[in-house]
């Protein structure tokens, strides 16, 4: 695939997209022998590219992987805290190198299905605020909502100055201490969006645990274990994701 250079220099992590340009202005990278210029697209897997004089080498092969974020682990490649990260569950060869990341973000408090990749396009696809890719989650809240509030709900509510989406809110069942189960489906993804709705309607949340993204389901992998996609689960995710680009909203 035919990319910029400092997009390319960035995915496989040689350094950052602005540290990647400043790379490329001090004249250290070069593509086919060539001193490179800024904003030059390449090929990483036809082309030599080589940054300090040493190659780039070839993309390595696109992983897929469904993990099963514990609560207390961050979502994140590495941690300023020290904080044990999603990384950190994988086996060693996956955990450098291969530029795994996960797509988007579970906080660290709650727990469920999380896609790891190095598939840059599918990470840009599965992220972007325009597709609209469902998720599941199972989401304990305190006290009984409702009727009413679970119709605010699901109409959206504004949260930094603009509405939600519609959303699927129903009740699973009532739990003990007064609390409630719910399953909940986005078809968005903003920071902390349930945990923020559920705290601005009177309800906030005690647990969440997401168990379903895209067509693709957590369903009884273990807590903090992982499997990698079969080539029919990333085949069916790539084309939700196109499907969630043509669905009217």
């Amino acid at each position: 695939m035919i990319e910029r250079l400092q997009k390319l220099l960035s995915q496989r992590g040689v350094a950052s997209r602005r540290q990647a340009e400043k790379l490329i202005l001090d004249g250290r990278v070069t593509v086919n022998g060539m001193v490179a210029e800024l904003g030059q697209q390449a090929d990483a897997n036809v082309d030599c590219i080589c940054v300090d004089g040493a190659e780039l080498g070839k993309p390595p092969r696109c992983v897929y992987i469904l993990l099963h974020k514990p609560k207390g682990i961050v979502s994140t490649c590495r941690d300023p805290q020290g904080r044990k990260t999603v990384l950190d569950l994988l086996d060693t060869p996956l955990q450098s190198g291969s530029g795994i990341h996960p797509v988007g973000r579970l906080d660290v408090d709650s727990t469920g299905a999380l896609l790891l990749t190095n598939d840059g396009q599918l990470t840009y696809q599965l992220t972007h605020p325009s597709h609209h890719l469902p998720k599941i989650y199972q989401v304990q809240v305190l006290g009984l909502p409702t009727e009413a509030v679970l119709q605010r709900w699901r109409t959206g509510i504004v949260i930094d100055d603009r509405q939600t989406l519609p959303a699927g809110v129903d009740i699973i069942k009532r739990l003990p201490n007064e609390q409630t189960l719910l399953r909940i489906r986005l078809t968005e993804g903003r920071n902390r969006q349930i945990r923020r709705v559920a705290k601005l309607l009177g309800h906030p949340v005690t647990a969440l645990h997401r168990i379903k993204i895209g067509s693709l389901k957590l369903g009884n992998l273990p807590s903090g274990h992982y499997r990698l996609l079969t080539d029919g689960e990333v085949a069916r995710l790539k084309s939700n994701v196109s499907f969630a680009q043509t669905v009217p909203r």
